[in-house]
């Protein structure tokens, strides 16, 4: 019988199929059910650090103006459910989950300063987190602040949490970077132990309209995939940590490239938020047929078979691609008609 099992921040996972984080994975019934569905473990939602930095602001202020009103002022406390979760019930869905569920659960942290993120990872630790990814989303808009400054605080916050921390750390790195390559060493040798290719941006919208700028948010598509497999290609054999890809795992296929890329684990969110979780069950079976009507004994056997210091022409990650794709195509017919 095939195996599909595969080793991740040193946990051992009966397949490579991972659930994102999504909302999928915000109630302990939710990741019931993915577990039932043969996901391999779950990234919780990310805790924001905006979320810590509003409950510490508006707690202090509120309970201070309570103070001199009445009982009923414990009302004016802000509802930290407008995003997902506020901190304090995070850690109880990381607790309950765990008593629940036999699979993984990692925690989630998304900012990009050390700040109270190190004792809150340690916090999710101690509430029963088999590991934490760290999703560095940064956005900076400040034209003085250099790509250099940029990735130096990065890989800083990653090594000061790494420091404070018994369980394994990942880390989701933007594809917005000058040499994703070096990053990636950088971040492997800050201490992380996994790298997780890569962070969705949501860009705003125009109404042009209204003249506003709005919030959007789209799902994934299967062509994302392609970037995530080339630099994960390039980063297998060549860092210490475990790779993941995340952004465009739709089917089975997509979890076998993600794998032959050198990824120990495909993350799915939007293929299951479309399809539903059973959608799971199906990727894992179709993922066992392939395996086995292609000679695989395992999913450890596959791993890294595409990567770039495994295949003949490694230029194929390299520039001599762009020119070979440009010079494949071929214009259609009529493409100058009027």
């Amino acid at each position: 019988m095939t195996d599909l099992t595969t080793k991740y921040l040193g946990l051992t996972l009966r397949s490579p199929l991972v659930a994102s984080s999504s909302p999928l994975c915000d109630s302990v019934e939710n990741i019931s059910r993915l577990e039932d569905h043969g996901i391999a473990a779950v990234v919780l939602p990310s805790l924001f650090e905006e979320q810590l930095e509003l409950e510490s602001a508006s707690v202090d202020h509120d309970l201070a103006r309570g103070a001199e009103s009445f009982a009923e002022a414990l009302s004016f406390l802000p509802d930290m459910q407008t995003y997902n979760l506020g901190p304090d019930r995070y850690l109880e869905l990381i607790r309950r989950a765990k008593e629940r569920v036999d699979i993984p659960v990692i925690a989630s942290l998304n900012g990009v300063t050390a700040g109270g993120w190190t004792e809150y990872a340690r916090l999710m630790q101690q509430a029963g987190a088999d590991a934490v990814e760290l999703n560095v989303y940064a956005i900076t808009t400040d034209p003085l602040r250099t790509g250099e400054d940029v990735e130096n605080g990065q890989c800083a916050l990653v090594s000061g949490i790494r420091r404070s921390l018994r369980i394994p750390m990942a880390v989701k790195l933007s594809p917005f970077i000058s040499a994703p390559a070096n990053m990636g060493l950088r971040l492997d040798q800050a201490g992380a132990d996994a790298l997780v290719l890569f962070n969705r941006f949501y860009q705003p919208d125009f109404n042009i309209d209204d003249r506003e700028v709005v919030a959007t948010l789209s799902l994934s598509r299967p062509e994302e995939l392609l970037m995530r497999l080339h630099w994960t290609a390039i980063l297998h054999g060549r860092v210490r940590a475990d790779l993941g890809i995340t952004g465009g795992v739709h089917s089975a296929q997509d979890v076998v490239k993600c794998v032959m890329a050198g990824a120990r684990v495909a993350f799915m969110a939007s293929a299951l938020l479309k399809n539903g979780v059973r959608h799971a069950s199906q990727v894992l079976a179709d993922l066992g047929s392939w395996l086995e009507a292609h000679e695989f004994a395992s999913i450890a056997e596959m791993c890294g078979s595409m990567s770039r210091d495994a295949v003949s022409d490694a230029s194929a990650y390299e520039r001599g691609n762009y020119m070979k794709v440009l010079s494949s195509y071929t214009l259609k017919s009529g493409a100058f008609d009027d």
